[in-house]
């Protein structure tokens, strides 16, 4: 039986029914008993749990991930929760060269089962230091598994999926999917970790898309449409490891790729992902590979600064178009009184 639920619920019903599942779940992070619970995702989690195993924590990120290391070595299983990427930065000691190496370090003997859960995403001015997409720099690191879920449905299973894995999890999460709703099982579920979705199916280009982006892809696709473009979307979910034979598989058919990265171009997913179709799937191809995302310089925080800094959907359709050989230009879609900061009027602050 499914109903339909927004993103946070779907992650704080992934977090609760794993709470009472096993004893050994624990979640902690900055804002979590907060009367807003993290976008609403730890919601009542303390009420009913406890303040034993479901706590707030002091401003101190590097220590922290410490105790949540330390916390796995013991048999527990701790979820960690930033509530910005950005914060993670400061962590970096115990999450690249402790997290990720505990298992190799070890000869395989020991694990270390820690969930961390970050949010990235444009700001509604939260500008360069609250906003960041560092998907990049976690999937660069051998023994982390980087996801970032889009859908709720995919939320719930990839956070089940996520706490009950044995090696560390890093968990990317747009602000703006908060606003997302869905078909979400009431039963508890899992998603695979290293598995990409196709949205859509189409047989012209195959459009990539990271996290949000794959939301904006699917509405290139019907702007595509309406001009004899058949896209078909993939919803990557897994940034390491790749879901390769999913993206070659489309690719095959289609001949033509467009990823599209929720962070920035340069040494971001998008390299990734084409110097891998490129290698392995060149003779398919019938057109170069194109990449959209965030240009060369920081994240902006003035509502002006950001038109141009985020891809649109018609800006997406436009370049996968090109990739056909089709010289469409498509309109913006109606943003009425939205920012592109912004996902809709009602979002009053990012918290």
């Amino acid at each position: 039986m499914t109903r339909r639920i927004g993103y946070g619920e779907a992650i704080r019903e992934a977090l609760d029914q794993a709470l009472a599942a096993d004893p050994d779940v624990m979640v902690m992070g900055l804002g979590v008993p907060d009367p807003k619970g993290v976008f609403g995702s730890t919601l009542g989690l303390q009420e009913k749990h406890g303040p034993d195993r479901v706590f707030d924590i002091p401003l101190s990120e590097n220590a922290v991930t410490g105790v949540a290391l330390g916390c796995a070595t013991t048999g527990l299983r701790p979820v960690l929760v930033h509530q910005r990427v950005d914060f993670t930065l400061v962590s970096f000691e115990q999450v690249i060269n402790q997290l990720a190496k505990w298992r190799f370090m070890f000869g395989g003997r020991l694990s270390a089962p820690v969930l961390i859960r970050m949010i990235i995403g444009r700001g509604w001015g939260q500008g360069p230091q609250h906003s960041q997409s560092l998907q990049a720099l976690f999937a660069h690191v051998p023994g982390l598994s980087v996801i970032m879920p889009t859908t709720p449905s995919d939320a719930k299973g990839m956070i089940t999926s996520a706490i009950e894995s044995d090696d560390p999890v890093v968990c990317l999460e747009h602000r703006w999917l908060y606003q997302i709703r869905d078909e979400v099982a009431i039963d508890r579920y899992r998603v695979p970790l290293n598995r990409a979705r196709v949205m859509r199916s189409g047989s012209d280009v195959t459009l990539v898309g990271v996290s949000y982006m794959a939301l904006e892809c699917l509405t290139a696709a019907e702007m595509l449409e309406g001009a004899g473009v058949s896209a078909e979307v993939i919803d990557l979910r897994s940034i390491r490891p790749l879901d390769d034979e999913t993206i070659l598989d489309s690719v095959n058919r289609t001949g033509r790729l467009l990823t599209v990265d929720n962070g920035h171009v340069v040494g971001g997913i998008s390299a990734e992902i084409t110097a891998m179709v490129v290698e392995r799937s060149f003779d398919q191809l019938k057109a170069a590979p194109g990449r959209m995302g965030f240009p060369d310089h920081p994240t902006p925080t003035t509502p002006s600064l950001a038109d141009g800094y985020y891809p649109l959907p018609h800006e997406i359709a436009e370049a996968a178009a090109r990739l056909v050989g089709v010289g469409q230009t498509f309109e913006p879609g109606e943003l009425g009184d939205r920012r592109l900061d912004q996902p809709d009027p009602s979002y009053e602050g990012p918290f």
